[in-house]
């Protein structure tokens, strides 16, 4: 059987970094990367600026079976990527598969939000991800997968980064106390990805963990995890009420071995 031929855009990113680690083995897998220039060496990653560069060309060049998109910055410029790959996918048998986020519900915060909820938010991050999204909406049910995500923590996360660079330098670490979340890490989301390819699923997936979980709680039980550690708190009340931002599974559940817990997350797959 020939190896399917994935290409993941924004593969010098945390997330997709992990994507294309945990796909290397077994495809023949290719990523782009814009100024992090340790990637030239790499023969299966390509050069790829978003605000100066055609997409159509990286395509050309790899011709893909399946795209991951996990491309970041200017916003403008991540919308006409993306016209740009839809109609790359119309005219090909390529699959897109792409990174959204648990914000397209940020405008929602009563409940947690499921597959085919309707989206509305109040970010400029999340309406960016709802207009992605809606395009491709529009193509054929086979030909795309969304896969919505909270906050990913992990080893090498920027958000663990950033909480032990505070603790470092003793400065507040911002918690929000009435913030309902669901989380995940990026070894779960990986194998979560790698399943769906394998498997050639289409439609909405929600890839976060299957409970839910306060903000300030997640962060104080990961820095006690961490070590033994006492650091100032900076608790940030956007409402009085308890908010949620939370993107749960209903319709497209996964099988057992690949969901995740928030106390998994913060026991399992976190450094000590």
């Amino acid at each position: 059987m020939d190896k399917k031929k994935i290409l993941i855009l924004g593969a010098s990113g945390f997330v997709g970094n992990a994507i294309y680690k945990e796909l290397c083995s077994y495809f023949d897998t290719y990523g782009t990367y814009c100024s992090n220039r340790s990637f030239a060496k790499n023969k299966q990653f390509l050069r790829y600026d978003i605000e100066e560069d055609d997409i159509f060309k990286v395509l050309e060049k790899v011709k893909p079976d399946v795209i991951v998109s996990s491309l970041r910055g200017n916003f403008p410029a991540q919308i006409q990527a993306h016209q740009h790959l839809m109609e790359y996918l119309m005219q090909t048998d390529t699959k897109l598969y792409f990174i959204s986020s648990a914000n397209v519900f940020d405008a929602y915060s009563k409940y947690p939000s499921y597959e085919h909820d309707k989206t509305l938010s109040l970010s400029v991050y999340g309406r960016l991800k709802i207009k992605i999204e809606n395009m491709m909406m529009r193509l054929p049910k086979g030909k795309t997968a969304i896969l919505r995500v909270p906050m990913v923590f992990g080893n090498a996360s920027p958000r663990i980064k950033e909480i032990k660079e505070n603790i470092a330098n003793k400065e507040p670490i911002e918690v929000f106390p009435n913030l309902i979340i669901n989380v995940t890490n990026d070894d779960r989301l990986t194998q979560q990805i790698h399943y769906l390819i394998n498997r050639n699923k289409t439609g909405i997936y929600h890839l976060g963990s299957n409970d839910l979980i306060q903000h300030e709680e997640f962060i104080k039980e990961v820095i006690e995890h961490l070590g033994n550690y006492h650091p100032i708190y900076k608790r940030v009340y956007t409402t009085n009420e308890d908010r949620y931002l939370a993107a749960l599974p209903k319709d497209n559940i996964l099988p057992r071995n690949l969901r995740i817990s928030c106390q998994e997350i913060i026991e399992h797959h976190l450094p000590v």
